[in-house]
């Protein structure tokens, strides 16, 4: 397959995807604390070596692919004419397709009219994971997400309401233990506010890990941002689950970057998710290590 090169990002749940590449890097590529894409200068390619390269995976896997996810960062950016020919392309090519799924960028998501939105999944967009990570304007602005939080959410609305089955990120730890990016209550209750009324079917908090070469990892090793203690983490997670009310949102909290790993649904899995973070904050559950990006 033609990628780019070496470094390939996913969602953990694309494990099993076959990645065709539509876009390279991301088109916001200022988020401080996202190492991903900052050594990719952003473009879409060319619409006929996407359908090429479609081909090429239909040679080397067989008809039988399930799940294709279009990288890289915010392939929903591809104009919709575009973006149209790519899954038809894919569906004809792999009769047992069953999921395609894209990350996408608030402004691209809101650069599409409600129409298009439903044309595409319509043609087969299936998921699309959208990297809330807060829905406090003075931490958007801070780790300069590129919109506001208003733009945010109703982008996901957009998505949600288009009938594409919408995967949200958000951040804990991200406000920083002394609150270089904000007040850390003010972060999560209004997340949980901006989910409340997003409603996306599944939702991710992951901890902030400093990553190497970022502005806001930088910050870490010069002291001017602190990382939050497991115990602040932990807080933070119990005020999220317990101000969620989706219904039903599957919640996971799972990843390389958690110290404590929690997935399931609410609201039924809410009290188990209360009372297992409270025995984590009394020492009775051992905490795991987090991922170290390098720092």
């Amino acid at each position: 397959m033609r990628y780019d090169s070496d470094l390939l990002y996913r969602p953990p749940g694309e494990w099993k995807s076959y990645l065709l590449q539509c876009t390279i890097g991301c088109s916001n590529n200022k988020c401080t604390f996202c190492g991903m894409y900052k050594e990719k200068t952003f473009r879409i390619r060319p619409v006929e070596d996407i359908l090429e390269d479609i081909d090429m995976a239909l040679d080397y896997y067989g008809p039988g692919l399930e799940r294709v996810f279009l990288m890289d960062g915010d392939a929903i950016i591809m104009k919709t004419g575009e973006l149209l020919r790519v899954l038809r392309k894919l569906y004809d090519a792999f009769p047992r397709l069953e999921k395609v799924t894209l990350y996408a960028g608030p402004k691209s998501t809101l650069a599409k009219t409600p129409e298009e939105l439903r044309e595409l999944r319509q043609a087969g967009l299936s998921r699309a994971y959208l990297g809330v990570e807060s829905g406090s304007e003075q931490v958007l602005n801070f780790i300069h997400k590129g919109c506001s939080a208003d733009e945010m959410l109703l982008a996901g609305q957009r998505l949600v309401e288009a009938g594409i089955d919408l995967w949200v990120t958000v951040i804990l730890g991200i406000t920083g233990a002394n609150g270089e990016g904000g007040g850390w209550e003010e972060h999560i209750l209004s997340t949980a506010h901006m989910i409340n009324q997003m409603k996306p079917r599944h939702l991710s908090a992951m901890t902030f890990a400093p990553a190497k070469g970022t502005p806001l990892g930088e910050d870490v090793l010069a002291g001017r941002f602190t990382v939050c203690s497991p115990d602040h983490i932990l807080e933070e997670c119990r005020l999220l689950v317990e101000k969620l009310d989706v219904n039903p949102l599957h919640f996971t909290s799972n990843h390389a970057s958690n110290y404590l790993p929690l997935k399931g649904g609410l609201p039924e899995d809410r009290e188990k998710f209360l009372a297992t973070i409270d025995q984590a904050l009394e020492g009775k559950i051992r905490l795991r290590k987090t991922l170290n990006r390098g720092i």
